[in-house]
This record gives C-alpha cells, structure tokens and sequence, in this order.
C-alpha cells in the first residue's frame, strides 16, 4: 500500500486486508487497480465499513458519471480540486488534481486551480462553474437568485446546475471523510501527468 510517506499509515483508522473484503468490494477495488496500475487509498481506507463504501461509491458514480452531464470529466475535477482545495482536503487536491491533469492534458492547471482558480488560464465559462462551486462549498447560506442567474449567463442550465451543486456537495462528504481518517493520497498521484506527453 503506497503512500507519500512509507512511515505514516494511509488511514488513522483500521485498512482491512483485500482478501477480508465482500466480494462486491474486492472486485471494483481490483478493477481499479487493473486501470490504474495501482489502489488509490480511499478505496482501502474506505473500505474499513462496507455499507458506507457501497453508498460512497454509488453516490460516486451518479455525479460522476451521470450520461446526460455536459461537464467534461476535465470541469468536474475542476470542480473538486477547488472545492477540496478550500476545504483544506490534501487527499482530494492531490488525487484529484492527478485525474485533472490527466483528463486536461495540462501539467501545471491543478495546481493553479488550487491555489486560486481565479488566476488559472480558465475560460470565463470556467470561472463561473468554480466561483459557484467555492461559495456554495464554503458559504451555502449566501447562495441566492443571482449565483444561478450568472451561471445562466455563461450557458448553464438547470441541470448543469444540479450536476455542479451535487460534485460539490459529495465532495464535500468526501473531504471531511478523508480529513478525518487523516487520509493519505498515494505516492503515484503526485508525479501522475506532471511531463506533457511528447
């Protein structure tokens, strides 16, 4: 199980061992690894509870992966690096912020999104997905009419809005999760798509 630092366990809670899982979570955790050459942490650390990792990933999948989402895989890890990022997530802004590089074929664009996505080579379209995203992540209470109303400006629709509000909020879930178990991303995320591809 490899982490960033091989002295400091993935998870502050017990990981069990693979051959100890339910079937059903044993076989999406292999199929990950056959992807990606490795196990992301979560699935390990997460994996500590079973129901709660079945309605994780469930959940996972319905905003992720929704058919009908004009997000691009690219927006939505747009979204959750800025999201983990001012949620103070390490876990979700390394992981994800691999998966960003890789999906947006830009090596340095995570890491300016996390910083400020304000100041990211985004288009304006992009600005407004995050600012929404940031607000409603850190201060729901103050989301009102006119957070939709720029989000329709930019083109947006009703269920665009509901695809962002939903990663948004997931992750949410998410990085209080990761926080709290004192997560520890993998080794492999932090070089993941650093070099462009020749």
């Amino acid at each position: 199980m490899s982490n960033a630092s091989t002295s400091t366990p993935i998870s502050s809670y017990p990981v069990p061992d693979l051959d100890s899982l339910p079937a059903d979570i044993l076989e999406r955790i292999l199929a990950v690894q056959e992807k990606a050459k490795f196990i992301p942490n979560v699935f390990l650390a997460l994996a500590y509870r079973p129901a709660e990792f079945r309605a994780f990933f469930a959940y996972y999948d319905a905003v992720m992966e929704r058919e009908d989402s004009t997000l691009s895989p690219a927006e939505k890890e747009m979204i959750i690096v800025a999201t983990s990022a001012a949620n103070g997530c390490q876990y979700c802004v390394i992981a994800h912020g691999a998966l960003l590089r890789v999906f947006a074929k830009e090596p340095l664009l995570a890491d300016q999104i996390a910083i400020n996505y304000l100041h990211a080579p985004i288009s304006p379209k992009q600005k407004a997905m995050l600012a929404f995203s940031v607000k409603l992540c850190r201060t729901p209470e103050l989301v009102q009419e006119t957070d939709y109303a720029a989000l329709r400006e930019h083109g947006y629709d009703e269920e665009d809005i509901l695809d962002i509000a939903g990663i948004t909020a997931f992750f949410g879930l998410s990085n209080r999760m990761a926080i709290v178990m004192s997560m520890q991303s993998n080794a492999e995320f932090y070089t993941m798509a650093r070099t462009p591809r020749e």
